[in-house]
């Protein structure tokens, strides 16, 4: 009977070093789920962002051609506004982009993270072949191994 009414007093004066030691790893495992998923979504937004602001850099070049009478601009560069223009009597456009994306008219394929090239008059699937009516726009996304892969839209 006194070994019960111990064991009693005991469990009612505080933790058992058991129980705060599992308490602590639950609480580890949570932090090191939070810093494993992190940099990844970060990653993720990024990518999101870029394919997003080649896809604006493509409806500039459509709006270009569809206020121009079917003429391809024959320069597209520019951070945060990019300016869509050409040569003669076209009237420019402008595309919106993110502040820190760097776009230029370029036949790069294999830009810089945050850079997108506009390779005129040339399609993504026939690189190297001129074609007068369209434009390739690439981009690169970050993946986990920290080599870019290149992304292409055509206009």
């Amino acid at each position: 009977c006194t070994m019960r009414k111990t064991l009693q007093q005991r469990k009612e004066t505080g933790f058992t070093i058991v129980e705060v030691l599992i308490v602590l790893a639950i609480a580890g495992l949570i932090i090191l789920v939070v810093l494993l998923a992190v940099p990844a979504l970060q990653r993720n937004g990024r990518n999101t962002s870029m394919k997003s602001d080649a896809s604006a850099v493509a409806g500039g070049i459509s709006e270009f051609e569809s206020n121009n009478d079917g003429a391809m601009p024959t320069a597209v560069a520019g951070t945060g506004t990019v300016a869509v223009s050409g040569g003669g009597t076209t009237t420019p456009t402008d595309a919106k982009v993110q502040g820190s994306t760097v776009v230029n008219s370029s036949a790069n394929h294999t830009p810089a993270v945050g850079t997108i090239s506009v390779d005129l008059q040339d399609k993504c699937t026939t690189t190297g072949n001129a074609n007068v009516r369209a434009a390739a726009v690439w981009y690169a996304i970050e993946n986990s191994s920290a080599t870019p892969q290149y992304k292409c839209i055509d206009s």
